[in-house]
């Protein structure tokens, strides 16, 4: 499934980094991380949302798991403060992630998770810069995999939950976009 995994390509505004997986959470696992940009290359493009995945695999499971594997991400984005200030950003962010899973037919079980709201203010030689706003979304779930195929799903949820969250327009079905995905590494 590694190999399988190396070869998703996402839009082309997301930048994957194979990095190391953790070693102690299961068996078997992978992580890469991800970096989207706002898509204006040159001098205005500026990071807008980053976030890592990991996949874990545990022959025989784990009890709280539900399933011999486990995807476990994080997700950050800034956001407006309009946004931020919202009482229920973290309702909305969680039903970001559970739409993004639904709407590329990913079979899941037990998922978690938090919604964290991040504001931040600046003071002395720091008060010209703007204040930052963000959303970070942790989250795990335990994807229902029949072949190793069905993991692109899980991947690709993800990846369409940081885009949303960092407001880009999405791709509609049938479009492809212009430009070839880049990959670090």
């Amino acid at each position: 499934m590694i190999e399988l995994l190396r070869t998703f390509t996402p839009r082309p505004e997301i930048i994957l980094e194979e990095v190391p997986a953790p070693q102690k959470l299961a068996t078997y696992s992978f992580a890469f991380t991800a970096d989207i940009s706002n898509g204006q290359p040159g001098d205005a493009e500026e990071e807008v949302a980053s976030g890592r995945f990991v996949i874990l695999h545990e022959p025989g499971g784990q009890d709280t798991w539900e399933g011999d594997y486990r995807c476990v991400s994080f997700m950050r984005a800034d956001v407006d403060s309009e946004m931020q200030e919202d009482p229920l950003l973290p309702e909305v962010g969680w039903n970001w992630l559970l739409d993004s899973l639904n709407a590329t037919g990913a079979q899941y079980n037990a998922p978690s998770g938090t919604v964290t709201r991040v504001s931040s203010a600046s003071f002395g030689k720091l008060s010209p810069r703007n204040d930052d706003s963000e959303i970070e979304i942790r989250a795990s779930w335990s994807p229902q995999i029949d072949s190793p195929e069905e993991i692109f799903a899980h991947v690709q949820a993800w990846c369409n939950l940081m885009t949303e969250v960092a407001g880009l327009p999405p791709i509609p079905d049938g479009v492809a976009s212009i430009g070839s995905a880049r990959r670090r590494g």
